[in-house]
């Protein structure tokens, strides 16, 4: 017989105890292992379903084929079917949060000296009523029959299966140039207002719609890869480029007769972000794109996305200075003062600049921050890029002209920007602002050392929103308003609206607009996400995110009336969520 490893040892005594005619006792064991993890997964976190959301989102797209299994001491023996089964359920639902190696990112460790201390019916209960803003209630919630949440408790009792690593000769076996540049046009070849384009994330369907921002008419579908994260575009206005979960970027020419991607590159197995060159003397040489697995970045020819440089961030955190195997790649910003990508790692807290001009002899200045960096932007001068720290609450600053941090500030509960909003605050000069995941308030950080230095670095105005859950916030030079969405909220009715404030009178609080309301789509969740202007600033857009059965669409008010302007809806609009304007995003305007 096989010795019974001591996560089993309460449930043997309770066979034992109950074929002697104790069994009320050992239930009673059981009940209170199952009660303390209730106990446990209401007090684990502070705060509320909004985080829940957000952190319940957090899949992978790695496949069961990508790994092997592994079996453990002490731990149940599972077969290699449920194993595969729960290794798609942890790298769909889990490893946003737990990381692919279960060492902790957003969410808790979840490392088998912890899961096997536990015990089984410890995590089959957190599993089945999660915490209510951490990990979600996968049991109760449906998301995960009782079979599957027992699996799943087995599985990561288990050693988590190591994916493969993905170094430069799997890039180059993925390396596709469909247009070589000597056959790319010289100049525009189509009558676009390129500068007027939108790319607009059709999430669900791997694509992204071109949408003409005076006629509002879609130009041309482009298949992507899964679930395309951002778009951006190079210096020049001409390239561009996107990146999905599956760590595919695209390039697209927007020159050609008919927008056409034009080469392909797959960068690692699960992927956020890419961006291009924009110094000066360095456009669209360039492009870059980081990964969360392998944790590591690729800087590529920015006219045909031959990799040619492979840097990992494997390396010690910046708190406890433990070497942590997995931190992901989040933002990449290119830098205006000197030729260098500015590069989040996600788990350890640090900030590379990377000099892109010697590739064979490269320049990189790591800074220490704080941990669990996710996304950002620039201040109005684009010197300083400030970014969230998001689970340590802090935005960070750094000075790219000086290379050197410039301050750390405390900020609201689970900060996310997205790129950040500029403006003049009537009171305390250039101010960058953010909206909150886990509270309803938006803070406001002067940014002007030279002109206002009492209030360089400091949140100099707090604003109270209309609730949590929010993850873009966006105005525009040319604008008055400043809009803040909250599609994580639990509440339909934030969920579905979003709030703008007078930026000329703050004091005044917020108006509402109910643009999931005028979209008039019938059933479905209508998830209202990521302000995006105009070029001229006289509009912002909306996505109404809906489910993928269900009717979605994109509202555009006019942003001097805050009128409904127009709804556009059509069949390809499968779950829009991010849209990225070709002006704005070519020249950081935000």
């Amino acid at each position: 017989m096989k010795p019974t490893s001591g996560y089993l040892k309460p449930l043997v005594v309770a066979v034992a105890m109950a074929s002697l005619g104790v069994g009320t006792f050992a239930m009673a064991q059981q009940d209170s292992t199952e009660q303390k993890a209730k106990q446990e997964a209401k007090q684990e976190h502070g705060g509320d379903a909004a985080e829940q959301a957000y952190r319940g989102a957090g899949g992978s797209p790695l496949q069961p084929g990508d790994v092997k299994m592994m079996t453990t001491p002490g731990a149940p023996d599972m077969a290699q079917e449920d194993f595969n089964k729960a290794t798609e359920i942890y790298f769909q639902r889990c490893a946003g949060c737990h990381g692919v190696l279960r060492k902790g990112a957003t969410g808790k460790a979840l490392t088998t000296d912890l899961t096997q201390e536990k015990g089984l019916e410890y995590l089959k209960a957190f599993i089945t009523y999660g915490s209510p803003a951490g990990m979600p209630n996968w049991g109760t919630s449906g998301d995960l029959t009782e079979n599957e949440v027992e699996m799943m408790a087995k599985y990561i009792m288990h050693e988590p299966p190591v994916p493969p690593e993905f170094g430069m000769d799997k890039m180059k076996e993925t390396w596709e140039v469909m247009v070589p540049p000597e056959e790319r046009p010289t100049e525009q070849m189509n009558d676009l207002e390129l500068e007027n384009l939108f790319s607009v994330t059709l999430r669900d369907a791997g694509q992204i719609a071109l949408i003409d921002g005076d006629s509002k008419e879609i130009v041309k579908i482009l298949e992507t890869g899964y679930a395309v994260h951002i778009s951006r575009m190079s210096a020049s206005g001409r390239y561009l480029f996107v990146i999905g979960r599956d760590a595919v970027v695209d390039m697209v020419d927007l020159w050609m007769e008919e927008p056409t991607t034009v080469a392909k590159l797959k960068i690692g197995l699960e992927a956020r972000s890419v961006e291009t060159s924009k110094f000066e003397g360095f456009e669209d040489k360039y492009a870059i794109a980081g990964a969360y697995w392998p944790p590591q970045y690729v800087i590529m020819d920015g006219e045909t996305l031959e990799p040619k440089k492979i840097v990992s961030t494997r390396g010690m955190t910046v708190d406890e200075q433990i070497y942590h195997p997995e931190p992901r790649v989040a933002a990449i910003v290119a830098s205006h003062e000197h030729p260098e990508f500015i590069v989040n790692v996600k788990e350890t807290g640090k900030i590379q600049l990377v000099n892109y001009e010697d590739l064979d002899a490269i320049n990189i200045v790591e800074i220490d921050t704080a941990r669990f960096l996710h996304d950002g932007g620039w201040d109005s001068s684009k010197r300083y890029f400030l970014t969230a720290a998001n689970e340590s609450n802090k935005i960070v600053v750094i000075d790219s002209k000086d290379r050197e941090l410039e301050a750390i500030i405390d900020v609201g509960k689970i900060p996310h920007p997205g790129r950040g909003a500029n403006f003049e605050d009537p009171e305390h000069g250039p101010v960058w602002a953010t909206s909150h995941l886990g509270d309803n308030t938006i803070s406001l950080i002067g940014t002007d050392p030279e002109g206002h230095g009492d209030n360089a670095w400091k949140v100099v105005r707090t604003l109270e929103g209309q609730g949590g859950g929010s993850l873009f916030i966006k105005t525009h030079p040319e604008s008055s308003n400043l809009y803040v969405d909250t599609p994580l909220n639990p509440g339909e009715d934030l969920s579905q609206s979003v709030a703008v404030y007078d930026i000329d009178n703050l004091d005044a609080g917020y108006e509402v607009l109910p643009i999931a309301e005028w979209a008039d789509l019938g059933e479905g969740p209508k998830r209202v996400v990521q302000p995006e202007y105009n070029k001229a600033g006289d509009e912002v857009w909306f996505s109404v995110w809906n489910g993928m059965e269900q009717k979605s669409a994109l509202v555009v008010v006019d942003d001097k009336t805050r009128e409904l302007k127009k709804v556009i809806k059509d069949d390809r609009l499968v779950t829009p969520t991010g849209k990225f304007n070709v002006y704005n995003t070519q020249h950081d305007v935000y």
